[in-house]
């Protein structure tokens, strides 16, 4: 079928979109792709496409709602990138109507519930119909999937053999100034975290082995891999607090690359690693220990009744921030983050990598990821011909981790 649009980014208004459109409006101009900005109010997307300088995409008018206009978008499309969440109410007509009309899709769902749905019902017919569904495609997960699967290609290479323990250590510097509560969380990624205490499978998004096909491999990666949420000391003496956002993301979806990649199960690790020099000990211990303690909460939350998790999420809507709260444009730019992974194969032989990167984690650095994705999808012949629903790693190649040098990544393996 013919695609006069190679990117669509559907949600382009909301807080990440925005900084989506901006980035495909730069890059477009290199890479001589034809993108379009899609959304319920037309007249709002021109705004937001103005303000972002992007005045040479066009608008479509899809309401997530409408299957019919879904239906249009993705038969234009060769790629369509999802940023309306949360994703678990809305976003299976938007996989749906990718996988019928044969675009691949790709999105920033750190909903774990809604991505093993999205594998049960969708995963053999995207592989009949080579359409590529990617999940999660921002800081969580692309960063460290890409990361660990070319230290186990390197390993595979040099030893014959599989990866069998990896630790990731991401260290990230804000910008000068006093933080601010919106430095941390939007209100998309607050009502993400209700919609997934209200979801049917909430305990699911606190498994390691959440995305794991196989039963018996599951248990064994639960015993091998339990996500540990206790702060640690690192490699360097730094304190390691638990992932940000949240811990229970990255583990499952590196269980499934090794999985769909034919490896073993692994040992994985990972963690923010807090500056603990002399006097900045405690206080680093401190708020690891709050950022352990938080995410415990939500962890025990998940796995309490139905009635106990409509209570907490009626608590949490009430203190935490609404959709459209977000960081503020000036606090985008200047952050610089890294994640260091120290790897071994089953025998033991050591390798290390690193990824390094700027901007928003949440924000500016994922909505350039997730530009640069669909960019790529959209390139015939730029990724590994299979389909299915897939991880990064597995989507796009780790020949490709240099095309990400304009989103602002590099990646070294020693």
């Amino acid at each position: 079928m013919e695609r006069d649009v190679d990117v669509a980014v559907l949600g382009a208004t909301g807080v990440t979109g925005r900084r989506v459109a901006a980035y495909l409006a730069s890059r477009a101009r290199d890479t001589n792709s034809r993108w379009a900005a899609a959304g319920r109010d037309p007249e709002k997307v021109r705004r937001v496409l103005s303000e972002a300088g992007a005045h040479e995409a066009e608008v479509m008018t899809v309401d997530i709602t409408r299957p019919q206009s879904l239906r249009e978008m993705a038969e234009r499309a060769r790629v369509v990138l999802n940023l309306v969440g949360p994703y678990a109410p809305v976003g299976r007509e938007v996989v749906a109507a990718c996988v019928d009309a044969g675009a691949h899709y790709a999105d920033i769902s750190g909903e774990m519930q809604f991505i093993r749905r999205v594998i049960t019902e969708f995963d053999d017919a995207a592989r009949s119909a080579g359409v590529k569904v990617v999940q999660p495609a921002g800081f969580e997960s692309l960063p460290p999937d890409l990361l660990v699967r070319a230290l186990a290609e390197k390993l595979k290479e040099r030893f014959q053999q599989p990866l069998g323990e990896v630790e990731v250590e991401a260290r990230i510097k804000p910008p000068p100034g006093i933080p601010r509560p919106s430095d941390g969380m939007s209100g998309g990624t607050s009502q993400t975290l209700i919609a997934a205490l209200l979801d049917d499978d909430a305990a699911v998004a606190a498994d390691p082995a959440a995305l794991t096909a196989d039963g018996a491999r599951a248990e064994q990666i639960r015993r091998l891999s339990p996500i540990g949420l206790r702060p640690r000391r690192g490699s360097d003496g730094s304190v390691i607090a638990p992932m940000i956002p949240a811990a229970f993301i990255n583990p499952a979806v590196m269980q499934r690359s090794a999985e769909l990649s034919g490896d073993p199960p692994m040992r994985y690790r990972e963690g923010t690693a807090l500056r603990a020099a002399g006097a900045r000990r405690a206080p680093s211990l401190a708020l690891a220990g709050i950022l352990a303690g938080q995410q415990a909460v939500m962890r025990r939350w998940a796995h309490g009744s139905p009635a106990a998790r409509r209570r907490r999420a009626r608590v949490m809507s009430v203190v935490m921030p609404e959709s459209g709260f977000g960081p503020r444009p000036d606090r985008l730019e200047n952050w610089t983050w890294s994640m260091t992974a120290n790897a071994r194969t089953t025998a033991g032989h050591p390798v290390v990598g690193r990824v390094s990167g700027s901007g928003h984690v949440g924000y500016l650095a994922t909505a350039r990821m997730l530009g640069e994705t669909g960019l790529l999808l959209a390139e015939d012949g730029a990724t590994p011909p299979a389909g299915g629903c897939l991880t990064p790693s597995l989507a796009l190649g780790t020949a490709n981790l240099d095309r990400f040098t304009p989103a602002g990544l590099l990646f070294e393996v020693d």
